[in-house]
C-alpha cells in the first residue's frame, strides 16, 4: 500500500521469455551443472534484466547521495551533523572509502547533495539537488537545509518527498543517457541509520529495538537513548504504516527518498540495480512497496552488521553476495561485490561451451 505520488513510476516485471536459452547456455558451459553456484542465478538476473543472451554492463556508476537529518540534533548518533558536509568534501577529494574501492574496481562515482546543511558552492563531481525549503537552498547561513526533525512532526512534506524522488530519477536518466549500464547507490547523512531503522520497523513490522543500531558508534548509553528517542517519534505519528510514501515522508531523509526515485529509475530503464546496506535497503524496501517488479532488477550486495539489515533482507526475499560485516554505508558494499558481478556476465559472455571446447558433456 502506498499513497499517491505526482511522480509515475512503471517498472515492468523482467520478460521471462529468454530463460531457457540462458539456462541452457548457463548449463552448456565447460563445468558441471551448477557448479559455479549462486554466479549462474547472478548471470541469469543480468541476462534477463539486460535482455539478452550476450548481456553487457558498460560504465558501472555509483551514486552517493547526501542528506542532513533535523534529529540529528537530538544526540541519536556518536557524531555531529557537521560530519556530513565534512565526509561530503572528503568524497569530493578521493579521499573516502568508497572513492578508494571504485577506483579499484573501475567504477564511474557521482555525489549528490540531496539536502546537506552546508552550502558547497559550484563543485566538480558534485550534483546540487537540495531540496530543502521547496527545492532551493534557503539563504542565510542558519537556514536549515536538510529535513526537519520527525520528534517534532514530518520530516519533510509530500512536495518535497515527490520532488526528492524525481530529482533521483533525473540524475539516473541522465547517466543512462551517456551509456550507464549498471549502477550502484550509497548515502551519507549523520542520523541516518536512525531513519533506516524507523522506515524499516513500519514496512516490516520487524520489533523497533530490532532495527534500532549503534550506527556511527553510540555506546550503551546512546544507543538506549536512541532506542527510546525513536520510539517517542514513532508514538507521536498517527499515520498508516504501511503506507510507504506516508512513511517516507515522515521519517525519511532526503537522501533516501531521492535514491528510491533513483532505484526506481534505473529499474524503468533496465539497469541491473547495485543495492548497498541498511540505509540503501530502507530506500530499496519503499521502491518495493512502490513497484514490486523493481526487486527483479536488484542485486542485494552485501548483509551489513547494522541491526535492521536482516529484517530487510528478510521482508525483500533477498540474499545477498557478501557477508564482511560491513556497516559503513557510503556504496562500499556495492563496489566491493562488483567485480562478482562482472565475473558472472563474463562467465556468460566468455566462457567456453562444451560444444565449443570439444569436452565431452555429462552423459
Amino acid at each position: 500500500m502506498h499513497s499517491l505520488t505526482a511522480v509515475p513510476f512503471v517498472v515492468s516485471p523482467l520478460d521471462h521469455g529468454l530463460e531457457p536459452a540462458l539456462c541452457r547456455k548457463i548449463d552448456g558451459k565447460t563445468k558441471p551443472p551448477g557448479a559455479l553456484g549462486r554466479l549462474e542465478a547472478l548471470a541469469l538476473q543480468i541476462g534477463l534484466v539486460r535482455g539478452s543472451l550476450a548481456p553487457t554492463l558498460n560504465q558501472p556508476h555509483i551514486v552517493v547521495f547526501a542528506g542532513d537529518h533535523g534529529a540529528a540534533k537530538a544526540g541519536i548518533s556518536a557524531f555531529p551533523q557537521e560530519v556530513t558536509w565534512q565526509m561530503v568534501e572528503n568524497f569530493l577529494v578521493g579521499g573516502a572509502a568508497i572513492n578508494v574501492f571504485a577506483r579499484a574496481n573501475g567504477i564511474g562515482l557521482t555525489v549528490v547533495d540531496a539536502g546537506v546543511n552546508h552550502d558547497f558552492g559550484a563543485r566538480p563531481n558534485l550534483i546540487d539537488a537540495k531540496v530543502g525549503a521547496g527545492g532551493t537552498a534557503p539563504a542565510g547561513p542558519a537556514a536549515n537545509m536538510g529535513t526537519a526533525s520527525y520528534l517534532d512532526g514530518p520530516a519533510m512534506t509530500s512536495q518535497q518527498r515527490d520532488l526528492a524522488l524525481a530529482k533521483g530519477a533525473e540524475i539516473v536518466g541522465r547517466l543512462a543517457d551517456n551509456g550507464c549500464e549498471v549502477m550502484g547507490f550509497g548515502e551519507m547523512g549523520i542520523g541516518n541509520t536512525a531513519s533506516a531503522a524507523l522506515l524499516t520497523h513500519c514496512l516490516t513490522g520487524a520489533a523497533l529495538a530490532a532495527c534500532v543500531g549503534r550506527g556511527t558508534g553510540l555506546d550503551d548509553a546512546g544507543l538506549a537513548r536512541k532506542r527510546e528517542l525513536l520510539g517517542t517519534a514513532l508514538s507521536r505519528y498517527a499515520g498508516p504504516r504501511d503506507d510507504a510514501l506516508a512513511v517516507l515522508a515522515q521519517f525519511g531523509g532526503f537522501e533516501i527518498a531521492m535514491m528510491t526515485g533513483a532505484m526506481l529509475a534505473a529499474a524503468q530503464r533496465r539497469l541491473l540495480v547495485l543495492v548497498d546496506g541498511f540505509i540503501c535497503g530502507a530506500a530499496a524496501l519503499v521502491a518495493a512497496r512502490i513497484a514490486p517488479a523493481f526487486l527483479d532488477y536488484a542485486v542485494f550486495c552485501h548483509a551489513s552488521a547494522e541491526a535492521g539489515h536482516r529484517a530487510q533482507l528478510a521482508a525483500l526475499g533477498a540474499n545477498p553476495l557478501l557477508s564482511l560485516d560491513l556497516r559503513l554505508g557510503e556504496g562500499t558494499g556495492a563496489a566491493l561485490a562488483w567485480p562478482l558481478v562482472r565475473a558472472a556476465a563474463a562467465f556468460l559472455n566468455e566462457m567456453a561451451s562444451f560444444e565449443s571446447a570439444g569436452v565431452s558433456a555429462k552423459t
